[in-house]
């Protein structure tokens, strides 16, 4: 995730920006924290969005772990510094337990998100969502009206999204709006921007389409690269419209770390006198953070270097601590992803800005390639930008059995 507003903030301020990943994959194992948690707490979803990384659909899912279960996961969550919790889904709020789960939450201290489509948030329970007092609620939409229901599959989603984005909002409750970006959808990114002012939100997420779950069979819609570098002009553009006229709304990416090292060449456009100290602090955040600051939960206890890793499991919560699966470096992914410089092959490792961005989505080379140490084929820096112009052309999709050389593949 790159948190592009506290950059911006960073320099018009002259202040630092805290580090992140890098430091923590430079640290002793011993002395690292517990990663922030996205929680895919049920695996039941009231819609069958196009881009679903987690393939949910509406009916129950066995095996998911019991109220119980989640709370003794909690503790040990607890204990071992974790400090953010992402509730997700699925649709989490058809888990019957949501509440008690969320105010068990905030009362042990955690900072609690939910992540949610907004279509059952209505009159009926915003009261409850409001008494739980989440640190944040984000909510997808997808485009204008007619773009999101037909992602969404389901007509009149829309409008039950920006009724619960209006709810949340009237609550007192932050809010954000979180935007998968495709090339189906690029064009109507202006017009999420501008639905942020017309509703006062207060924070803006783009993902970048990565290749998991129903988002892999989907890949055929992924944006072009210079579609992505339009969609990041124009959003660190409104950004630092933003920082100049003081405003504190956050503007975030995920999924595609490239957009650190790009917000780079945008700056020696458009902000020179910032280029030196905003080097400094991208090299300080070190890039992707799979398996580091970032992990992911799934319904059933499975666990995984992040949300996009769900077809690779490091352990379960029903068979030993989180804590201990995520200090396990004897699986050999989660050995390199924990390296300070990961080994990654092809452009990624010839790069001159590996240090900025860390390898970019280890998950996507592995869905396309079957191997996770290829050169990322989501990085939309041209070949002069980041220093390769004697490389080969990029790799092909499906250039390897990814079924076949996975396991030979995770070596380093």
């Amino acid at each position: 995730m790159f948190r592009l507003s506290r950059y911006l903030h960073a320099l018009e301020s002259n202040s630092a920006v805290p580090p992140q990943s890098l430091e923590k994959r430079a640290a002793p194992i011993s002395s690292m924290t517990g990663p922030v948690v996205i929680w895919n707490l049920i695996r039941r979803c009231n819609l069958t969005c196009k881009h679903c990384y987690a393939t949910s659909t509406d009916k129950d899912f066995p095996g998911e772990l019991s109220t119980q279960q989640v709370y003794d996961v909690m503790d040990d969550l607890k204990e071992f510094g974790t400090k953010v919790l992402i509730l997700s889904g699925g649709e989490p709020m058809m888990r019957a337990d949501i509440y008690d789960i969320s105010h068990r939450a905030k009362e042990m201290g955690f900072y609690v998100g939910l992540s949610t489509n907004g279509t059952l948030i209505d009159e009926d329970n915003i009261k409850k969502i409001k008494q739980v007092d989440y640190d944040y609620v984000g909510i997808s939409i997808d485009g204008t009206k007619a773009t999101h229901d037909k992602f969404r599959r389901k007509a009149g989603a829309y409008d039950e999204a920006l009724r619960g984005i209006r709810l949340c909002r009237d609550a007192g409750l932050k809010i954000g709006l979180r935007f998968t970006l495709t090339q189906d959808n690029a064009d109507e990114l202006p017009d999420l921007l501008q639905l942020m002012d017309d509703e006062n939100i207060d924070k803006f997420y783009l993902s970048h389409l990565n290749y998991a779950g129903r988002g892999n069979k989907n890949r055929g819609s992924d944006l072009h690269y210079q579609m992505t570098r339009k969609a990041m002009d124009l959003l660190f553009s409104t950004c630092w419209d933003d920082v100049q006229s003081g405003k504190k709304r956050e503007f975030v990416t995920g999924n595609n770390d490239a957009d650190g090292v790009y917000l780079l060449y945008w700056a020696q456009q458009n902000l020179p006198q910032h280029v030196d100290a905003l080097t400094k602090k991208l090299l300080r955040w070190g890039g992707n953070s799979s398996g580091i600051n970032i992990s992911n939960i799934d319904n059933l206890g499975k666990v995984h270097p992040d949300t996009m890793w769900w077809d690779y499991t490091i352990g379960s919560v029903k068979e030993r601590l989180f804590s201990e699966i995520w200090m396990d470096t004897s699986d050999p992914l989660m050995a390199g992803l924990k390296l300070k410089k990961r080994p990654v092959e092809g452009r990624c490792a010839a790069c001159k800005h590996l240090q900025i961005c860390g390898g970019n989505s280890r998950t996507r080379a592995w869905q396309l390639t079957g191997n996770p140490w290829a050169e990322d084929p989501g990085c939309y820096l041209t070949d002069e930008e980041i220093g390769v112009t004697d490389m080969p052309d990029r790799i092909e999709v499906s250039a390897y059995d990814r079924k076949s050389e996975k396991k030979k593949n995770l070596s380093i």
